[in-house]
């Protein structure tokens, strides 16, 4: 059964085309992320399917029920915000709770369903306190609690871990892709982050210029881009880009490396020059200039390189994509 369904959706906000011929079919139970550069429209398509933003053109379809007059809390979503939005004083039970109040749900029905999604958000010990006496992980987990006892058709996400630290991000991370394995719910979620993108989704939508570059499972996307965006988006650090010509001569294509298929090799293709090194500990990004064009190698394990040093990378030419002016993959 198709949870949602976008049929060409266009939105303009006067001149300005933010949202450009977007179409999409979320199955039920599906895991969607929307990825993409800031200002590419992501969020503005999250809106427009929550009905904070009436589409210019086209048709919004949830659960087989056109909604684009349908107002958003009629059009069985929940959405968790990038900020938390929580009551400040109400305490974790009472945030959860208030929607359901408003809908004059009955009080065991309520206290059931907070009890559920506090045991889920493993928030049973906080659920006295108020939202100045939590973490932000914490506050988090109630905002997502808040929409999870509404029982939904859809959840919305729109940049939910961006305020939260890189350990808080993991942990969190990990909770929603638990839960969604819990509910079975079909689930939208917004992200400039490809890590969250790659780790969360059954799918991802690659956007930009508000336009669907490519669409397609995390690995796919990796290891099958359309064009040279899809490829340098996803994956981290990204794809290096230089011209043939430096590999085959008259050769005007663009080949594509992943850092993590570049080697060291005293019969190397690619003479470079070190100009900054990570020391990861279990890898080794080396940041190196070849010509006018800068690349970054991964290399596993611990590589004590410096600053200036001359080095010869190598790449098997089965790992290597090409591009043509345009940027499109040439297969």
């Amino acid at each position: 059964m198709t949870a949602l369904k976008l049929a060409n959706v266009n939105k303009s906000f006067g001149e300005v085309q933010v949202l450009q011929d977007i179409n999409l079919e979320v199955e039920e139970g599906e895991f969607v992320v929307f990825v993409g550069p800031s200002g590419c429209g992501k969020s503005t398509l999250l809106r427009v399917i929550a009905g904070l933003e009436d589409a210019t053109s086209g048709e919004v379809t949830i659960d087989e029920q056109v909604v684009n007059q349908t107002p958003p809390s009629k059009r069985g979503i929940a959405m968790v915000f990038q900020t938390y939005a929580l009551y400040p004083h109400l305490n974790v039970r009472g945030n959860m709770s208030l929607a359901l109040k408003q809908d004059r749900q009955p009080k065991s029905v309520i206290e059931e369903r907070v009890a559920t999604a506090s045991r889920m958000l493993n928030l049973e010990p906080y659920i006295d306190r108020y939202p100045s006496e939590l973490s932000g992980g914490q506050r988090q987990r109630v905002a997502i609690g808040r929409a999870i006892v509404r029982e939904p058709k859809l959840f919305l996400f729109d940049e939910p871990l961006s305020n939260l630290d890189a350990a808080l991000r993991m942990n969190t991370r990990i909770e929603i892709a638990n839960l969604h394995r819990q509910l079975g719910t079909s689930m939208i979620y917004v992200t400039h982050d490809q890590t969250e993108a790659m780790t969360l989704a059954d799918r991802i939508v690659v956007l930009r210029h508000g336009r669907v570059e490519q669409i397609g499972s995390p690995m796919e996307l990796y290891n099958n881009p359309t064009n040279q965006f899809v490829a340098g988006f996803l994956g981290s650090p990204s794809m290096n880009f230089f011209p043939a010509g430096l590999v085959h001569a008259g050769d005007d294509r663009t080949i594509g490396v992943r850092p993590e298929n570049l080697y060291l090799a005293d019969d190397g293709v690619l003479d470079a020059e070190v100009s900054h090194v990570e020391q990861l500990g279990a890898d080794t990004n080396v940041v190196a200039q070849v010509d006018d064009h800068q690349i970054t190698a991964r290399l596993v394990g611990q590589h004590f390189i410096e600053e200036g040093q001359s080095l010869r990378f190598g790449f098997e030419p089965k790992s290597a994509y090409h591009f043509d002016r345009d940027g499109l993959r040439i297969r």
